[in-house]
């Protein structure tokens, strides 16, 4: 099979499709036949070499993908560990789910990372329900956008937050109550709009860079979920404020979690959330589809942030392995 190598060169990337074995799926896998696979910023750290995979799985890039079960026409999405970016994947069962059926199956390889981090962030870890006030950072990127979506399906009021002012469009279609462009204005706008100490949970892949703000528009007793560090990994904290407003400051990651809490979090997941693709609640929004041969281009795309929604490699033009 092929799968994409991808590095940085220059600070520019470059890629090419390498030839491997198909793999064979062990105890508790099925073999996928890949459609389409998403791109994530997890991506981009695991070629810069500092987000290996965990042990066991493969050093292939790629934590989502959509495609049928070997052999047969049954149409699934897969949340993956790594070895997304190729024409195969042996996928944990537990991470397997249908794809809906009404939605192009390309489009689908965006639900399983950004949708499945939303959820487990935003519900399991921050305790999600109806009437909370909700605000999410680098709300373009494609877990902003399924974030959005999820805490408004759940009747959250949403706050969410660019760097670009382009990309305001796009957080208003995606549901966002308040778009806010630039990191000095959410506190003002947030607080104008919604009072002070108003907000219960934030979802901060951001950190250094915002987690202040973050503290200061919490409500007593709110959450501060933590996914990413891309503004820097070493904030300053008014602990003093912190304790007073009996806050919790919360470290989440998905890749690493065991395939057991993996496969858990999934039939939930496929409960309470998937069903809603289905009555068009919510969408992938997908901000562009590239071929494998131009995957250089969709990881620039992506490091650059000109993206708005998801990034995918279509697979579909590959020739099967004999």
């Amino acid at each position: 099979m092929k799968y994409l190598y991808v590095v940085e060169r220059e600070g520019r990337y470059v890629s090419e499709l390498r030839e491997a074995d198909v793999p064979v799926p062990k105890a508790e896998e099925v073999l996928v036949r890949v459609a389409a696979s998403g791109l994530n910023r997890a991506d981009l750290s695991q070629i810069a070499g500092r987000y290996p995979p965990p042990p066991g799985e493969s050093d292939i890039l790629g934590l989502e993908v959509s495609g049928t079960i070997k052999g047969s026409d049954h149409r699934v999405c897969a949340l993956l560990a790594g070895g997304g970016h190729a024409e195969y994947v042996a996928a944990p069962q537990g991470q397997v789910f249908p794809a809906p059926p009404q939605l192009d199956l390309v489009a689908a390889a965006g639900i399983p990372e950004a949708f499945l981090t939303a959820f487990a962030n935003l519900v399991v870890e921050g305790g999600l329900a109806a009437g909370a006030r909700v605000l999410i950072h680098a709300g373009a990127s494609g877990v902003g956008l399924a974030a959005i979506q999820v805490a408004k399906l759940l009747g959250a009021y949403v706050a969410a937050t660019t760097r670009t002012s382009e990309k305001l469009a796009a957080l208003t279609a995606a549901g966002a109550d308040l778009a806010i462009h630039g990191a000095p204005r959410v506190v003002p706008e947030i607080e104008q709009q919604w009072g002070r100490d108003a907000v219960d949970i934030v979802l901060d892949p951001i950190g250094a860079a915002t987690l202040p703000g973050d503290l200061a528009v919490l409500a007593p007793g709110g959450r501060i979920i933590c996914i990413a560090t891309m503004g820097g990994r070493g904030p300053p904290l008014d602990l003093s404020l912190l304790m007073r407003k009996r806050a919790r400051l919360i470290g989440s990651v998905l890749r690493a979690r065991s395939r057991a809490e993996k496969a858990a979090l999934v039939r939930r997941f496929c409960g309470e959330i998937l069903p809603a693709f289905q009555t068009g609640a919510l969408r992938v929004m997908v901000d562009s589809v590239l071929p494998p041969t131009r995957a250089a281009d969709a990881f620039q795309r992506l490091r650059d942030n000109r993206n708005a929604g998801k990034v995918l490699i279509d697979w579909r033009g590959q020739p099967a392995p004999v």
